[in-house]
């Protein structure tokens, strides 16, 4: 990118045409509103595995105008998997780290893409941030809800875009169902429903073992406790520990929450919440968390919204693995992050309009970070799923866990977002970081 300095310092957000337009007179006329993708981004990749292969290969196989400037991950394996995807798409090759410093420190680069374990988003977005690097975090960009509010007053400090990786805010699915809501083809939508309804398998514990070689094993468990390293706690099965993850409903269930939060149209957080689970099938599973779970969330002003996770169905809710129902006062609409929508009417459900064969199966992965890259060029900071509407969804994660691992049913006073008298609950609203690895 050029012109970098001038970029990072500028007015981020406008709020009309004209406050834009003059953005654009004082930049030279580089950008045009989320159009112009002609500007060259320079992006460092931080953390190698899982979903970031997607993201690679995707930006590749687009030939998006970006350079993939750094790699970073703590294991080389991870690296080199990465690096192959990117053959042939640049004629540098990425710089290599085991240390994200090294990335966010680098001015060359604008933003990066934060695809690590959960308990290391914080951390890392904040240091990126200060380093005046704009951020796409994968989901939840929180491991505790109070990193919610941290991120999003970096963002506003440092004039920062940040999107959260939940793809279907920009899928032209959620689009056509949104404007359909919108024009109140349900009526008033009172309840949201998600869910997450996939099989599961138990996973046996295994004892501790020797650190794999290569890998920096002090640095993946970060900000975390320090443990032995164990083979369930490392790659991919680590989603099944508290020290590094947020269970089935802040893996998968992010997802579900935060397209139940956008149906149901709410901007605040819950008023009370109720959570209940249990080991209904998967036992002696090493997972710390329940693998069945129930969370309803009331608002301050009645609507409801309901989370459901179960382990033992191959055919899914409604015909989807995950999912929404959005409740309304003249009918229903069934929603699905798989890339599809209907609508049901009155009394005898007369079936309305569809996603269409045009749009069925659009995931919005291209469109969403569009979305981001466009952000960054324009630095208009409004994205689709910016700081605050990232944590309102991703408060109902931390919620419910809380609410399920002390009473079951809590109040929660959205003005001073405390629990009402339960102090356990309110300890869990934030952690303790190993150091050097903090937020501070």
């Amino acid at each position: 990118m050029t012109d970098t300095t001038t970029r990072r310092e500028f007015l981020h957000t406008s709020a009309t045409t004209t406050a834009l337009a003059a953005a654009v007179s004082t930049l030279g006329g580089v950008h045009a509103f989320a159009v112009d993708n002609s500007e060259q981004v320079s992006v460092g990749i931080i953390g190698c595995g899982g979903i970031m292969s997607h993201h690679v290969k995707g930006l590749v196989d687009r030939r998006e105008n970006v350079s993939l400037a750094w790699l970073c991950d703590v294991d080389p394996r991870q690296i080199d998997k990465m690096s192959a995807l990117m053959t042939g798409f640049q004629s540098a090759p990425a710089k290599q780290t085991s240390r994200f410093e090294d990335v966010v420190e680098d001015k060359s680069v604008d933003a990066v893409i934060i695809a690590t374990p959960h308990h290391w988003h914080a951390p890392i977005a904040l240091h990126a941030m200060a380093e005046g690097k704009d951020c796409y975090i994968e989901k939840p960009i929180s491991h505790v809800y109070n990193e919610g509010h941290v991120i999003i007053e970096a963002a506003k400090k440092y004039k920062r875009v940040v999107q959260q990786g939940s793809q279907m805010r920009s899928s032209p699915v959620t689009e056509k169902a949104g404007k359909l809501l919108a024009e109140g083809i349900i009526g008033e939508v009172k309840v949201a429903r998600a869910w997450t309804a996939e099989l599961r398998e138990t996973v046996k514990p295994v004892p501790d073992s020797a650190v794999p070689s290569g890998v920096d094993y002090d640095r993946w468990l970060g900000p975390a406790p320090q443990r032995p390293f164990n083979a369930y706690r490392f790659h991919g099965t680590w989603r099944m520990f508290r020290d590094y993850a947020n269970g089935e409903i802040g893996d998968d269930g992010i997802h579900d929450l935060d397209m139940a939060c956008w149906g149901l149209g709410v901007d605040t957080v819950p008023a009370q919440i109720t959570a209940r689970g249990s080991r209904m099938m998967l036992h002696g599973h090493a997972s710390e968390y329940p693998d069945n779970m129930v969370v309803n969330y009331e608002y301050p002003d009645g609507r409801l919204l309901i989370y459901e996770n179960y382990p033992f169905t191959a055919y899914g809710l409604h015909g989807f693995d995950n999912g929404n129902v959005f409740y309304g006062t003249e009918g229903y609409m069934i929603f699905s992050r798989r890339g599809a929508f209907s609508v049901f009417l009155g009394p005898k459900s007369t079936p309305g309009p569809t996603e269409g064969k045009d749009l069925r199966g659009e995931r919005g992965y291209a469109e969403h970070m569009a979305n981001f890259l466009d952000a960054v060029r324009t630095r208009n900071t409004a994205t689709r799923a910016n700081p605050l509407t990232a944590h309102r969804s991703c408060a109902l994660v931390h919620l419910g866990e809380i609410a399920y691992r002390t009473r079951g049913r809590l109040d929660f006073d959205a003005k001073t977002e405390q629990f009402v008298d339960c102090d356990e609950a309110n300890e869990m609203l934030s952690k303790k970081y190993r150091g050097p690895y903090g937020i501070g």
